[in-house]
């Protein structure tokens, strides 16, 4: 009996706080945090992903626990390839008989050798062939803009360790920048203001918890208290403290400040045509932390331009993977890098 198999492909989100895995026939099949746990002596992976994830600030000392990507790039290459072919065969089945052909986005300030750097990792990690695509171009499909007009869009991908600013037309981006300042660098920051104006320590998912559910881009009124619990620096003994979502406002300005004159930076070098198109159009927000609230009004605030977050935020990165995966001849050459 004669067998066809069919070569799959698949999209990759690989980011620095989630990783998302999207299958072409199939959707969106895979969301993991980008965490690895591995046994100090012997070497062995102990957990990938979510499991992972809840072992961060509760392992032995056997266990250490990385986070393989840093500021949107690869910072362990073997834990990285190790954590793509878990992800790869997690999204298949370990029983898929060719290895897949892989599109993976990358931040758009992204070096020639970082570049390098995903596609080895991603071809190490089992992946028959690696393409690799800009965030913003990812995020600006997924987000359902018709990118190979000859209409200038504005695209802001906030995700865990970089916020990609972008604008683009006829396919490719006109103007762009990338900072390595996003959701973990606001993260950093509450765990800081907690320690210097209250002397608590706390976590890095108590950090993600505040950002999520509790702060603010800007002011409320009126303002909203809250608990949270760590331990005293003190006496070392556990503590509860009521924080406002006001007073962290401030501890996060340095933080928006350097995503906003990102935005600025970009929109002051692009060709008037495209500055008068982004009026008209407004600019699209994607991203998981994107959503932070009365981020995108603080935005508008600031550029006089119309803000609005896409409805898929945090998934219209690897949504554009699909979308790419689909149609891969209707889109410029330019935007893609083969290996």
């Amino acid at each position: 009996m004669f067998w066809m198999f069919t070569r799959k492909k698949i999209g990759i989100d690989l980011g620095t706080a989630n990783t998302l895995v999207f299958v072409e026939g199939k959707g969106i099949v895979l969301q993991e945090p980008t965490v690895v746990a591995v046994h100090s002596v012997t070497g062995k992976i102990e957990a990938i992903g979510s499991e992972a994830k809840e072992m961060v600030g509760r392992t032995p000392d056997t266990v250490i626990v990385y986070k393989p990507m840093q500021d949107g790039v690869i910072a362990d290459f073997k834990i990285t390839q190790l954590m793509i072919r878990y992800f790869i065969d997690k999204a298949l089945g370990k029983k898929y008989f060719l290895k897949p052909d892989v599109l993976v986005s990358v931040p758009a300030g992204i070096s020639s050798t970082e570049k390098r750097a995903v596609v080895e990792a991603t071809l190490a990690g089992g992946a028959h062939s690696a393409v690799i695509v800009k965030e913003p171009i990812l995020a600006a499909l997924g987000a359902g803009i018709p990118i190979n007009k000859s209409q200038g869009f504005m695209v802001i991908d906030i995700g865990g360790g970089t916020t990609d600013v972008a604008v683009i037309s006829v396919g490719g981006i006109v103007s762009c920048t990338s900072v390595k300042c996003a959701g973990n660098k606001i993260d950093a920051a509450l765990i800081e203001y907690c320690k210097r104006a209250h002397g608590l320590a706390i976590g890095e998912q108590t950090a993600e918890d505040i950002k999520k559910e509790h702060i603010s881009a800007l002011l409320l009124s009126p303002d909203e208290t809250f608990t949270i619990k760590g331990r005293d620096l003190i006496n070392g003994l556990p503590k509860t403290v009521t924080l406002s979502s006001n007073e962290l406002v401030k501890a996060i300005d340095s933080e928006l400040k350097q995503i906003v004159r990102a935005i600025k930076e970009v929109l002051q070098k692009i060709p008037p045509e495209l500055a008068s198109d982004i009026i008209d159009g407004g600019i699209t927000m994607t991203g998981g932390t994107s959503q932070l609230r009365n981020l995108s009004a603080l935005i508008e605030k600031q550029t006089g331009v119309h803000v609005r977050v896409a409805e898929n935020a945090l998934f219209s990165v690897v949504e554009g993977t699909g979308v790419l995966l689909a149609h891969l001849h209707d889109y410029q050459r330019s935007i893609l890098i083969k290996k």
